[in-house]
């Protein structure tokens, strides 16, 4: 059972409530993700961000197959932190924790997931040349629209 891990952090020049602000709202997950990846919110996204909420999706990540989507978040403290863990999904495991902090002249946010692709073996084949560079551009698209939306942090 191999286990992987993504990492990814930003700054963003804005205070730490307009971050929190924003990442907080589920509303605006569709905001920072690809068009082509089909994104859309079925139901859980009406209040912010709380311990115990559950969000449905459905996302289309690979040739136009819809899959649905169940994500709890787990954990939640005010403008620190908070987890959200799927509980039905393409995944075998997803984990993501999204940090932020106050830095200098902005925030900085780093998000950790941990996550294990099914099939078994078959699975992990696949992973270098399917499923990681898809996280990685995802990743890439957030980076990219966030500064569109907030600027360029300069330290």
């Amino acid at each position: 059972m191999k286990i992987y891990t993504l990492k990814a952090k930003q700054n963003l020049p804005i205070s730490l409530q307009e971050a929190w602000d924003f990442l907080s709202n589920p509303s605006n997950l569709k905001t920072i993700t690809p068009d082509y990846m089909g994104f859309k919110i079925l139901s859980g996204a009406e209040k912010k961000m709380y311990a115990g909420q559950i969000i449905q999706y459905i996302v289309t990540p690979v040739a136009g197959i819809k899959t649905k989507w169940v994500t709890e978040i787990t954990h939640s403290v005010d403008k620190e932190y908070f987890v959200d863990e799927q509980r039905f999904g393409p995944y075998s495991l997803w984990h993501h924790k999204h940090f932020i902090k106050e830095i200098p002249g902005g925030v900085e946010m780093e998000d950790i997931i941990d996550y294990k692709v099914p099939f078994g073996i078959l699975g992990q084949l696949v992973h270098p040349f399917m499923v990681k560079p898809k996280l990685k551009e995802i990743f890439d698209y957030r980076e990219k629209k966030l500064i569109e939306l907030f600027g360029t942090y300069n330290s």
